[in-house]
This record gives structure tokens, sequence and C-alpha cells, in this order.
């Protein structure tokens, strides 16, 4: 009962942060005007999901860590939110004195714990909260205490707060500045809590290998999109509308993880997540594929007609809708058989058996060539077949 107790007590802590952050943001007159204020609003999308994924696990599983550090690091990455937010506010606004803008900004830092638990104890603990042996015990130490290290030097750099002329960081010091760079050997830590949980996947049973997989997939979801707006963002303009719509995608599209690691844990009986990325990696490049054949239609009847012509739309959008199913099947077809080969090699076997099924009259010779397709097929290890008589 006390578990439940806070593990609602930090998703409500999590939600009254992210309000007071966001409309703090949307009131400043200078957020409002450039839009910066709404920005807030995909990145408070993400700390929803870490916080109710890690109080929904915690709440039935408080045994699992895994539920108490995504409770966690949403409500640090909600603080990074409320204090962000409450300082400009108060230095744009001068509706509270300098100073106290200057300490809110203070602990927006604890967002070096948030990534810094994101990167190393997440991977370390998936997906059943403990270490994947006694062996791993040290690692998981060390990186806590650089993550401490890196927080105090992230938290004493001196400086400008938010940029605002006139105003320094109360905990400035340039004796400890270095600090900061011990962020950086965080970093590298992720490379060994990927390694613990690539050693965890190799010694897991089937079910903990299904969790697993589930949990890189929302990890490659997140990765894919930023990996694509990032550099898109940057080619539009990150100021421009288009790059901060781009910006605000990857931002919600990090929200994937915990939503991935929280399908994982809490569900008994996981879908085949091989189907799932297939139709992800098919309808992914049938939606590249549609939309260049759309842009590169629409450019070249407006060539050969005019520039303001409706006809060259129309005509783009028929060929597209045209294109659409024999696109789809082609793709996946594609797919298949260069990522699941085996499941495509049994479907053509199928499908030639099928055929032969036609003309095949002789109960023997049907009844051996049946029992040689399932053991293609399926690879039982033992394949029996029983034909009911007259």
């Amino acid at each position: 009962m006390r578990g439940r107790r806070l593990a609602v007590g930090m998703m409500i802590a999590s939600a009254v942060l992210v309000a007071a952050g966001n409309v703090a943001a949307i009131v400043t007159p200078a957020r409002l005007s450039d839009d910066a204020g709404w920005g807030l609003i995909p990145f408070a999308f993400t700390v929803s999901a870490f916080s109710v994924v890690g109080g929904m696990i915690a709440m039935r599983r408080p045994d699992n860590l895994i539920g108490w550090l995504l409770a966690t690091i949403g409500l640090l990455f909600a603080l990074v939110v409320a204090c962000s937010g409450g300082t400009v506010w108060a230095l744009e606004t001068e509706a509270l004195p300098q100073w106290v803008g200057e300490w809110l900004s203070v602990p927006a830092n604890v967002w070096v714990i948030g990534l810094g638990l994101i990167g190393t104890q997440l991977p370390l603990r998936l997906p059943d909260g403990r270490l994947p042996s006694p062996r791993w015990r040290w690692f998981s130490r060390l990186t806590i205490g650089l993550i401490a290290v890196a927080l105090v030097g992230m938290a004493v750099q001196p400086g400008r707060v938010e940029d605002f002329a006139g105003t320094s960081n109360p905990l400035g010091s340039e004796a400890l500045k270095p600090l900061a760079t011990v962020f950086l050997l965080v970093i590298v830590c992720f490379v060994g809590s990927v390694s613990a949980l690539v050693v965890r996947y190799r010694a897991a049973g089937a079910h903990d290998r299904a969790q697993l997989r589930w949990i890189a997939f929302a990890g490659a979801v997140f990765l894919g999109v930023y990996l694509v707006t990032l550099p898109l963002a940057s080619t539009f303009g990150e100021e421009s509308t288009v790059g901060t719509v781009l910006t605000n995608i990857s931002e919600a599209a990090f929200g994937a993880l915990p939503i991935g690691i929280g399908y994982a844990v809490l569900r008994h009986r996981l879908y085949d997540i091989d189907a799932i990325i297939s139709r992800t990696l098919s309808y992914g490049v049938l939606t590249a594929t549609l939309a260049g054949a759309y842009l590169g239609s629409v450019l070249l009847l407006q060539l050969v007609l005019s520039p303001s012509s409706d006809l060259a739309i129309a005509g783009s959008t028929l060929l597209v809708a045209g294109l659409f199913r024999p696109a789809r099947v082609g793709i996946q077809e594609v797919v298949d058989r260069r990522f699941y080969r085996r499941r495509y090699d049994a479907r053509l076997t199928l499908d030639s058996f099928a055929s032969r099924l036609r003309d095949e009259v002789a109960l023997d010779a049907l009844s051996a060539e049946f029992r040689t397709v399932v053991a293609e097929t399926m690879r039982p290890a033992h394949v029996s077949l029983w034909i009911r008589p007259r």
C-alpha cells in the first residue's frame, strides 16, 4: 500500500510540475511571441510517458526496480520543465526578484541524473530490475558516482542564467568548472550498459528475449526518428516553422522508449515483435516511396502543364493511389525476402504445394508430400498424419 501511494504521489508531482512549467513558459511574453513556449508541450508528452508508465509498473510490480527508475526519471525531467519555465518567466517579467530567478535555474541541472539513468541504470536492469550478475555491481556503482560528479560540474558552471544579461549562476565556480567534463565519461558508460543488455539477451529465456526485443524496437523507433528529424531540422533552420515541428517530433518520439518498456514488462503474452518490425519497415519504405513519387510527379507535370495547374496535383494524387497496392505488396515481399528469409521460403513452399494439390489425386503421394511440406515450413520434431477411415 505504501509503494502504491508513493507511485501515485510521484505521478501527481510530475503532472503538477509539467503543468506549472508549461504555463509559465506560455505566459512569458518573449516565449509566447516566438512559439518557444509551445515547444515544451511535446517534451511534456515524453515526461508524462516516463511518469505514467513508471507509476503503473511500480504499482503493479513494486519489486521491479524498472518502474521506480522510470517514475524517477519522469519526475526529474518534470522538475527541469518547471524550473526552466519558471526561471524564464521570473527573469523576463521581473515578477520575482532577480536572485529568485537565478536560484530557480539551479534544480534544472537534474537533467544530468535523468539522462544518466536512462543510459546506464535502465539498460543494466532491464527487464526485471536486477543486474545481469553480481559482477556488474561495481560498474553500476561507478556510473552512479560519475553521474553525481557530473551533476556538480554542470550545476557550478559560471555564466549567465538562460542568457539574460546581468544574471549569473549563484553556484558558479571556476575551480569546480572542469568537473563538467566527467559527463563525457558517463556517456562512455552508456556503451558498457548496452553491452550488459546484449549479454543478458544472449543468456535469457524465450519470454525475456521477447521483452528485450520489444524494448530494443522502441529504442530503434526513437533513434530512427531522431536521426531523420535532426538533420532535416538543421537544414530548414531550427527557428523556422518546419524546423520547430521536426524538433518537436523528435522530442515526442523519445516517449516511445518508456512505452515500449511498459508494454514489455506488464504484458504476459507479448505480440510477435517480428510482425511489428516487418510492418514498420514495409510501411515506412512505402511512405517514403509514395511521397517521392508524388513530389516527382507534381514537379514533372507542372513542367509539362503549368506551374499553377491543379491538374498536376490531381494527376499525382491518382498516380499515388494507383501505386499504393502494388507498391505495398512488392515492398513487403522484398522486406520478407531480405530480413525474414525463413518465413519467405516457407510461404513459397506452401504456395507451390497449393498449386500442385489441385492436380494430385493419389492419396499416398499426397500424404508424403504433405508431411514433407510441414517438415520444411514448420520444422517440427516429428510429423504424423492421421486419415479418418471412411
